[in-house]
């Protein structure tokens, strides 16, 4: 016993013991010590949250200036692609290297980036800030859920989850008006500029705390080749999603040929980590009885989530004749009821000590909602918009329960990295879910339709072809959720370890 007390960190994968442990005896920091930690992080994610809804709005300006519209969504897909591809490489390194220096690294990539956004003299430079941007943005969320993890029982740590839900909330509304007001009235580069006083006063308040929160990292060799096999394969199969049936058809040649290129890189990735003592992403890993199960579940929630939210204005300035305003004002229930639904979850866990079947029954409202939505559409808008509302609530209960139970079904000196692989995950889900969406909708309308990225409102199609597209639009959403309530019904539950908080900060231990 005294090697383990001497050496925590080298006995912490030696058995099943070993890690009961670290997520049983996990004592929590005072509500005093977590509070400031919390809301510094929860600063930390508003950075990134904004930036992917303040950049929409700015758009046709930023077009406008640099009299190039046809480039011009690759000022969002430069920042997807690289958000993605990095995400379980951040988790990684986490787990490897500590959180502190992760988190200042991500931080000063994204604000550096966020500077060459604001001062950049051309359309293709403006593009590749924002590649470098993403690549600090996409460790941001991975690792504020990591840190958290750090500081708080699984049994409570859904309530920070919902509180994670919020911030993209504020951001999700706060974010198109602001972006509007700054490209309107003041110069579009403002919405990256808003990114460094708020990133420094994020630092300044969370690195003199960050010596509070516990260590659970242990230095080891990164498996460097497959990280880039891994990332690689991502970014393959993000372009063949970006530009399948807008720049390529489906079928032809170069998608199928990126398509099979993804796979063949993702079985090398495979191939790689089955023959390597520390593969980058551990497939044991992201096997079992729980963690496959919460990723996709969680992933397919996410889908469902971000297809609506991108391809509803559409809907509403086609169908109900709203204004692009009105139609933003619109997708309010969709995108803030969630919170609720991820606030409810987390205190059913943190009252209950179970999570499991919280998740059944939101997906499973959601699947309800989304029939009803599907089959009896067209429907009175506010009517539409109460199910939607429900739809929201039912689905928001997934993202902190899928959090949670990949976090608790694994030892503290991994959860870097298995948060970075769900967030992958989930981004390729919600870029799977985009493009299929937007599928269903070329077929039913024709490829006249201008989807995402601000261009919804030039649509002025027929709305009867609109209303018959979204009904299977809907029906897809449905057989997301119905996939991730069958998932989350078939993982097992495992006992949320934590129990009332003691008042000792884990500092002292």
């Amino acid at each position: 016993m005294p090697a383990q007390t001497k050496s925590p960190a080298k006995t912490a994968n030696k058995g099943k013991k070993i890690k009961t442990t670290h997520q049983s005896d996990l004592a929590p920091l005072p509500h005093s010590e977590v509070v400031p930690i919390v809301l510094s992080l929860m600063l930390n994610l508003f950075l990134t949250a904004l930036d992917q809804t303040i950049v929409a709005t700015a758009l046709p300006t930023i077009g406008t200036e640099f009299r190039d519209v046809s480039n011009l969504s690759w000022v969002i897909t430069a920042y997807l692609l690289s958000s993605t591809a990095v995400a379980p490489v951040y988790g990684k390194l986490a787990d490897v290297y500590g959180r502190r220096a992760m988190v200042i690294t991500a931080t000063v990539i994204f604000l550096v980036g966020s500077v060459l956004c604001a001062l950049a003299p051309t359309l293709l430079a403006l593009i590749l800030a924002r590649g470098l941007q993403g690549i600090g943005g996409g460790g941001i969320l991975p690792l504020v859920q990591t840190l958290i993890a750090d500081i708080v029982t699984p049994r409570d740590r859904g309530r920070y989850q919902g509180y994670i839900s919020s911030v993209w909330v504020t951001a999700g509304i706060g974010g198109p008006v602001l972006g509007g007001v700054f490209a309107e009235h003041l110069h579009w580069s403002m919405i990256f500029w808003i990114n460094l006083p708020i990133g420094v006063v994020s630092l300044m308040l969370l690195l003199p705390r960050m010596k509070k929160i516990p260590t659970y990292h242990r230095r080891r060799k990164v498996d460097w080749t497959g990280g880039f096999l891994l990332m690689i394969a991502a970014v393959v199969f993000l372009l063949a999603l970006t530009w399948g049936g807008h720049k390529f058809e489906w079928l032809s040649p170069t998608i199928l040929g990126m398509i099979g290129s993804a796979v063949v890189l993702l079985a090398g990735f495979v191939l790689h980590a089955r023959s390597v003592d520390e593969p980058f992403l551990p497939l044991s890993l992201i096997s079992g009885s729980v963690i496959p199960y919460a990723m996709i579940a969680g992933g397919c929630a996410m889908g469902a989530m971000i297809g609506l939210i991108v391809h509803m204005p559409i809907y509403y300035e086609s169908v109900y004749r709203l204004s692009a305003s009105e139609a933003g004002l619109a997708l309010i229930p969709l995108v803030a009821i969630s919170v609720f639904g991820a606030w409810s979850a987390g205190q059913f866990m943190a009252t209950t000590g179970h999570y499991k079947w919280a998740a059944v029954g939101g997906a499973s409202v959601a699947v309800i909602c989304s029939l009803i939505m599907g089959a009896l559409s067209p429907l009175p808008l506010w009517l539409l918009l109460t199910l939607l509302a429900i739809f929201a609530l039912g689905l928001g209960t997934c993202f902190p329960i899928s959090v949670v139970a990949i976090q608790n079904a694994v030892p503290h000196s991994k959860v870097g990295t298995a948060t970075g692989a769900m967030n992958f995950f989930r981004s390729l889900m919600s870029s799977f879910a985009v493009a299929l969406f937007t599928a269903i909708l070329l077929a039913a309308v024709g490829p006249g339709i201008a989807v995402g990225e601000g261009a919804h409102s030039a649509f002025t199609g027929a709305p009867e072809a609109m209303v018959a597209g979204f009904r299977y639009v809907f029906f897809a959403a449905m057989l997301f959720m119905a996939i991730a309530a069958l998932l989350f019904a078939l993982m097992e539950e495992r006992p949320l370890a934590g129990g009332p908080p003691r008042e000792a900060p884990i500092a002292a231990e």
